[in-house]
């Protein structure tokens, strides 16, 4: 773990390039200037955030709806836990591709199921606004059990006692839910944000196979912008610096999660 780390920072301070592989070029933190300064930066971090923002908002308000409706019910509650973890313990590699191959524009079966309809088709891939909503969702679809099943393990553990005294004072379930769930969820629910923020942001493998960042840089986030940056830009040092700055970024939002939850205690 620590020598890939290093071996990340050490060649950030270097002009190292795949056409000319040595760190025999101090050039100390130029490249993080030259980062900074990249063109199409602010487009990647800008689509990252919106990436970021939408898919944990999301996730998050489907998965407590399903938390909700999961913690009510008594009868076949293992179907539904394999049902929920099914999508959850597929590789990342094989969501997207076979998303990709779902949502294929010619040979799609989600296009034939819309011709079927009387849809037409729909260029899920190639258009740019479709696109990034269909790499969100892909996300979704991957990603809301990890929050159905954090926030569900959360529901479980509250105590019973303060439903009952609300029961017995004559409160509605709405009253309840935002007088007494809602607060007692709060640490379980600030841990389940920052988690899925911390992985949002360093989504890659969905991006790599269904879109390339493409079209355009509509689904350019800034893993796959420093992807590209060392493997089509050539330029190695560059990528590296901007891989320790996401690692920074990273890095404060673990700091502040581990803050956080250590107040709560």
């Amino acid at each position: 773990m620590l020598f890939p780390l290093g071996f990340a920072v050490f060649t950030s301070l270097f002009d190292y390039t795949l056409v000319h592989p040595n760190h025999d070029t101090f050039v100390g933190f130029d490249k993080y200037v030259e980062a900074w300064n990249a063109d199409y930066l602010p487009d990647a971090l800008w689509t990252t955030v919106k990436f970021v923002v939408a898919s944990v908002v999301i996730e998050f308000v489907i998965g407590f709806s399903v938390a909700l409706a999961l913690n009510r019910v008594t009868r076949f509650k293992n179907v539904y836990y394999i049902i929920l973890l099914a999508p959850l313990l597929m590789n990342p590699v094989v969501v997207a591709q076979l998303w990709r191959m779902i949502l294929h524009s010619e040979l799609g079966i989600m296009n034939y199921v819309l011709g079927m309809i009387g849809i037409g088709k729909i260029n899920f891939l190639g258009d740019p606004v479709a696109a990034f909503w269909t790499v969100v969702l892909v996300d979704i679809w991957h990603q809301v059990s990890f929050m159905a099943i954090l926030l569900l393990a959360g529901l479980a553990a509250l105590p019973r006692e303060p439903y009952e005294a609300a029961r017995m004072d004559g409160a509605s379930a709405v009253q309840t839910f935002v007088h007494i769930t809602l607060p007692l969820m709060r640490p379980v629910i600030a841990v389940a944000l920052l988690l899925r923020l911390i992985f949002a942001i360093k989504t890659f493998d969905i991006v790599f196979i269904m879109t390339k960042g493409g079209p355009g840089t509509a689904t350019d986030l800034i893993s796959y912008f420093i992807y590209r940056s060392a493997f089509f830009g050539l330029d190695v040092g560059r990528a590296s610096a901007m891989s320790v700055a996401l690692l920074l970024i990273v890095l404060a939002l673990t700091i502040y999660l581990y803050r956080y939850m250590k107040s709560l205690a």
